[in-house]
């Protein structure tokens, strides 16, 4: 449903995709925020359904897609055009390969946050996009918001992650009601400060509020300042714990990804 709210407020087309195995394998799947390795990941991905429900699977989730979609007044098309439309697709393979393809080729993927139970098909789908697609991620909680992107929150920790998520979440920016930026601890580190970032907004006609923190325990700083400014949706950069293996995500990321409540935008480069 957001995805649509938000193609209305941005004037875009809306793109589902239903991914489904190309058989099934008993393989056990893993328990965190892992991006497969090579070699095993059509094997976990397989792992992960059922063959009696994949086309079952298929049908409800194009059903569902074509009622929300009509809901918000898109019209369901089998190709693309200019004027802002809904297509659904049905592909086969993982979402490794499947994301690594279409991803690249969308301005936002939106994917839903794992359940703290279970959730594997959404940790599947939520690290192939980050770590596949080279494109923002927007990702919801499990329990609906009312608006997103109306008051956002940038965490800005001065990083080329942070800069390149500012860059691409910014039709957004300039049409929200309000922008804050949190930074925390002292800005020491050799990327733009937080009011470089600030007079950066300003040429797109972006006000923007600064709130520093101490720097103590980031993630309940963020979380606070996220909530003090009553924003709906967090802006922040993704990156992973080791860099040159990009398997796990760490630190604050994986904090977010995990156990925060509120949308996150996100992008791994």
């Amino acid at each position: 449903t957001k995805a649509f709210t938000l193609g209305q407020t941005l004037g875009a087309s809306v793109i589902g995709c239903h991914i489904r195995p190309h058989r099934y394998s008993p393989v056990a799947l893993p328990s965190s925020l892992e991006l497969p390795g090579p070699g095993n990941d059509e094997a976990q991905w397989q792992a992960a359904w059922k063959p009696k429900n994949a086309k079952a699977a298929g049908t409800a989730a194009s059903t569902l897609f074509s009622k929300v979609a009509e809901r918000h007044g898109y019209d369901v098309r089998r190709s693309p055009r200019a004027l802002p439309g809904a297509v659904w697709m049905e592909k086969t393979g993982s979402p490794q390969k499947v994301i690594g393809i279409m991803g690249p080729v969308a301005d936002l993927l939106v994917l839903s946050r794992p359940s703290a139970k279970g959730g594997t098909l959404a940790r599947l789908f939520l690290s192939a996009a980050l770590l596949q697609s080279s494109r923002p991620v927007l990702v919801l909680p499990q329990t609906a918001k009312r608006t997103i992107g109306k008051r956002i929150c940038i965490a800005w920790n001065q990083s080329a992650e942070a800069a390149m998520t500012v860059a691409a979440a910014m039709p957004l920016l300039v049409q929200a009601d309000s922008v804050s930026i949190v930074t925390c601890g002292p800005e020491s580190r050799a990327g733009p400060k937080s009011g470089q970032l600030a007079n950066y907004l300003k040429y797109w006609g972006i006000k923007s509020a600064h709130i520093a923190t101490p720097g103590k325990d980031e993630y309940k700083e963020i979380v606070a300042s996220y909530r003090s400014s009553a924003s709906d949706l967090l802006v922040m950069g993704a990156y992973s714990r080791n860099r040159m293996s990009q398997l796990v995500f760490g630190g604050m990321t994986e904090f977010m990804l995990k156990r925060a409540s509120m949308p996150v935008l996100m992008l791994h480069t």
